[in-house]
């Protein structure tokens, strides 16, 4: 069996991937932010995922302690200098258990482990060895990729766009943190969203491939001082997140050709946008379960890793 652990900035996540099967055990639990705050400081996450870890562990081993390759993410992306503290939590407990279980060591960008997580969700892991276009939006990103085979690093990830300012989980949970809904706000966003009627024509801003999300807070606060429903508001955050996906799928086709589409991160687990997107585009979108932070990519790279050896 592999291990994957990954430790974001939302969550921390432990994962069991057999190979042989293609099952994976997701284990993970949110980090927890105290009402009305739009994050964690880095060093309360640390705190938290050296909290949360033991007890994610505890449930993955009482499935198996026959782990022959540890997997983890120990970046945020394969940028270089890419790097957040909370990513040292599961780097030390990997490499804590990989010399106990004398199992094997591979190490993955957080980004990387997404992706390979949307491929294994969708049932497209055959896309490994072909180029793609692969969207991976969240708190932290909001990026278009290219993703090409690589002997190394399984995938390799080459960012073509990018959000200029906010990222597109930003602006959807500082949305929903003036609207007094739990952090992550993602999933209550969308079950406001769903509830509104409205409809916006929205053309977002655009330098070259790369969106902005700088204006939709602003706006957010103007409907709400207005007078206008959650709902309402709920439905113009997604909308806006809806136009940026949509305008920059557009334009990579018609820049890059027509390769297979990916959907990856938090943010991708949003049910309208998806809807919209899959009615348009011959496109594939990660289970809701696979797009937010966890670690069967991860678990999922470490296996076709150890495949090479």
């Amino acid at each position: 069996m592999i291990l994957g652990i990954d430790t974001s900035n939302y969550t921390t996540s432990v994962a069991l991937y057999d190979e042989e099967n293609k099952i994976a055990y997701n284990f993970k639990k949110l980090l927890p932010v105290k009402s009305g705050e739009k994050g964690l400081r880095q060093s309360d996450a640390v705190f938290h995922h050296t909290m949360q870890i033991r007890e994610l562990l505890k449930e993955a081993f009482k499935i198996t302690t026959d782990i022959s390759s540890v997997g983890v993410s120990i970046s945020p992306c394969d940028n270089d200098g890419s790097y957040m503290p909370c990513f040292m939590v599961g780097q030390t407990i990997a490499e804590a258990i990989s010399g106990a279980l004398n199992a094997k060591l591979f190490t993955f960008s957080h980004q990387r482990g997404h992706v390979a997580a949307a491929l294994y969700s969708c049932n497209k892991l055959n896309l490994i060895d072909q180029r793609f276009i692969a969207f991976h939006f969240s708190g932290g990103t909001s990026d278009a990729i290219i993703v090409e085979p690589d002997e190394e690093k399984i995938i390799k990830c080459n960012v073509i766009a990018s959000s200029s300012d906010l990222k597109a989980g930003q602006s959807i949970d500082r949305a929903g943190v003036m609207l007094g809904l739990p952090f992550p706000c993602g999933k209550y966003i969308d079950e406001l969203a769903c509830k509104s009627n409205a409809e916006f024509k929205i053309k977002p801003s655009f330098s070259g491939l790369n969106p902005s999300f700088s204006g939709v807070e602003n706006k957010c606060i103007k409907m709400h001082n207005e007078g206008a429903g959650k709902e309402d508001i709920a439905k113009y955050a997604v909308s806006y997140t809806l136009s940026v996906v949509d305008n920059m799928t557009a334009m990579i086709l018609n820049e890059y050709g027509r390769l297979p589409l990916v959907y990856a991160g938090g943010v991708m687990s949003n049910s309208i946008i998806r809807k919209c997107m899959i009615e348009k585009y011959e496109c594939s979108f990660a289970k809701p379960e696979f797009s937010s932070d966890n670690a069967v990519g991860i678990a999922v790279l470490a296996a076709l890793k150890e495949k090479q050896i």
